[in-house]
């Protein structure tokens, strides 16, 4: 590892990174290499996680793809000097910044869209001039060994490396030293990782998860909002880390709702979602048996409930008469288990999520200007999503990044190419005429200023 590093380090110091020929070559080769081998990805990822290839196309393949043809055309612009006004005093003076690449960076990617959480950093990374170590997910081998693979084959070896391993090779990688380190996951591990780059003073980018909330009332289209939620809870069999995790209602809502995300559920995935070729498995055993503790015995099952530890299967499952102390409410649920509970009024759903650590995503179903005010004003969270889960997640114009426990920094576009960025301030003054030397001391203005403060 200390040699895979070093190397790229060395490379960096050449400064054939600082082109911008180079960084579009680079991208337009990550763009070929996905686009030639997207049959490959679609059953690297199926293996994996038994996720349907047409999620896979849309959620990561097409992800990846469009920050590319995003970030691409804007490199120039985006790396070029950006004049800013100087102070009077200062004048004839001219100011400018500039973003300068910060080096060899980190990436740290998960299992649960291995190949989109992998390559899209690595795209905003590349755009702003970096080398890149990528660490992908022991947790989904078929990707990672196909990642290695690829990225060995068509980006420049002497600018990317990755490396294979589990805990202990990410422990020996983190002792290493690096100028960005990119992490998603969970907070665990986050304070781990930021732990390990304090020692180096390593910036870091800390892309964590949460219990993201929906809230409904009842100025929502309830057809429109169960669809959605059930998509977006549902979705790679809810190991998303944006996913709605739980629903806040006011009571009288609460089966209706209910039976409304249950019903769409048997549209997306039939009667028996065990056979359905658009939904997708649980990555492990070790995954499943903690999503199965968290499945309670009797009433609550709303719909749902089935397992299948051989087949790593859990069901679409909607609880109902959920209790904020209850299990499913103490951790990130990351599973395809949909907790609804009954609150008053909008009011008090806001409290109920400010009680809570900041969440990664929050998502407010409603009609009403007060409340979308209420919620814009009155909470926080990496991202707020009126009348749309994951929106946010599928637009490179937009920041996408966490607030608090759900993360720190952000990425996609623009503010990806920054992140992986040092943004330098130039200043510069002619020597002809000196007008600086109206501040040299002595300042026979301030004579008396001793005697004052005495």
């Amino acid at each position: 590892m200390n040699e895979t590093v070093t190397g790229l380090h060395h490379f960096f110091t050449t400064d054939q990174t600082l082109s911008l020929a180079w960084r579009r070559e680079q991208l337009e080769r990550m763009k070929r290499m996905i686009t030639a081998h997207r049959k490959d990805i679609e059953w690297a990822v199926y293996l994996d996680l038994g996720k349907p290839a047409a999620e896979t196309a849309l959620m990561e393949i097409k992800l990846v793809l469009d920050e590319i043809k995003f970030v691409k055309p804007r490199l120039e612009r985006w790396s070029g000097r950006h004049h800013v006004a100087m102070p009077l005093l200062m004048q004839p003076a001219r100011s400018w910044t500039i973003a300068e690449p910060k080096g060899v960076v980190l990436v740290i990617s998960p299992w649960n869209y291995p190949l989109m959480l992998s390559l899209e950093p690595m795209v905003d990374a590349i755009a702003a001039g970096n080398c890149v170590c990528l660490k992908p997910s022991e947790l989904s081998p078929n990707t990672s060994a196909l990642l290695e693979k690829l990225i060995d084959e068509y980006l420049d070896p002497r600018a990317f490396a990755v490396v294979q391993g589990a805990v202990p090779e990410t422990t020996e990688l983190l002792t290493q030293p690096f100028d960005h380190i990119f992490y998603t996951g969970n907070g665990k591990v986050g304070s781990i990782i930021m732990t390990a780059a304090a020692k180096h003073l390593t910036p870091v980018t800390l892309e964590l998860g949460g219990k993201s909330p929906v809230f409904v009332d009842a100025s929502a289209n309830l057809d429109v909002a169960a669809g959605r939620i059930a998509w977006g809870r549902f979705t790679n069999a809810g190991q998303t880390c944006v996913a709605p995790d739980y629903v806040l209602t006011t009571p009288d809502l609460v089966k209706p709702l209910a039976q409304k995300i249950a019903t769409f559920t048997r549209k997306f995935f039939g009667d028996n979602p065990a056979e359905s070729a658009s939904y997708g498995r649980i990555v492990n055993t070790k995954q499943f048996d903690r999503l199965a503790k968290l499945l309670p015995d009797g009433a609550k099952t709303f719909d749902g409930g089935k397992t299948d530890r051989e087949r790593l299967y859990i069901a679409p499952t909607i609880l109902t008469d959920v209790r904020a102390d209850d299990p499913v409410m103490k951790e990130e649920i990351f599973g395809p288990i949909l907790p609804i509970i009954a609150v008053r009024n909008a009011k008090e759903a806001v409290t109920f999520i400010n009680k809570r650590p900041k969440p990664l995503a929050l998502y407010v179903f409603t009609r009403s200007k007060a409340t979308r005010q209420l919620f814009e004003r009155h909470t926080s969270s990496g991202a707020l999503g009126f009348n749309l889960p994951l929106g946010h997640l599928l637009s490179s114009r937009l920041p996408f990044g966490g607030a608090g426990a759900s993360g720190m920094g952000s990425y996609h576009g623009k503010t990806g190419f920054l992140e992986f960025s040092h943004v330098k301030t130039v200043t510069s003054k002619p020597t002809f005429p000196d007008t600086l030397r109206l501040t040299y001391p002595p300042y026979p203005r301030f004579k008396n200023a001793k005697s004052t403060l005495r």
